[in-house]
Formats: C-alpha cells, sequence, structure tokens
C-alpha cells in the first residue's frame, strides 16, 4: 500500500539572507509532522544555514542537492513538542 506523503515547495530563489530560512522556520512552526517541505534558493548562505538550523531541531533534512544554479532542500516536519 503506498502512502502519500503531503510535500509543499517553496521558491525562494532571488531572495538574499536570512530569507530563505525564515520562510523554512515558518512553514515548520505550523506543519504537520510527516509533511514535507522542498525549498529552491540560490542564496549561498542557505547552504549552510538551513542544514545547521534543521540539525538542532527534531525535523530531518531528508535530501540536499546543489548546482552552480541552485540548492534544494527536502525537509520532513518532526514530532511537535509541547
Amino acid at each position: 500500500m503506498a502512502t502519500n506523503i503531503a510535500q509543499t515547495h517553496i521558491d525562494a530563489t532571488g531572495l538574499a539572507c536570512p530569507l530563505p530560512l525564515l520562510k523554512t522556520k515558518q512553514w515548520l512552526a505550523h506543519a504537520i509532522p510527516g509533511e514535507q517541505l522542498l525549498i529552491a534558493t540560490t542564496d549561498a548562505g542557505s547552504r549552510r544555514d538551513i542544514p545547521r538550523f534543521i540539525s538542532s531541531t527534531h525535523h530531518v533534512l531528508v535530501e540536499e542537492r546543489f548546482d552552480p544554479q541552485q540548492c534544494v532542500f527536502i525537509i520532513e516536519a518532526g514530532p511537535r513538542h509541547a
């Protein structure tokens, strides 16, 4: 039986630091555990900032891809803490 994971796409290309990270944090604040976020950014700082932030949370960095034009991250929302 296949499961469908809800995935939201945020296009943060062209946005400068810290906006891609802020958009990620805003989405995660309202995400249901198990939902996924795909965020694309052209900001070079995001390559460092987003993984660093996720590593300090209960969320999971599922995938990260880099090419000369952009960085793409897939993040899965973890359980909510009371």
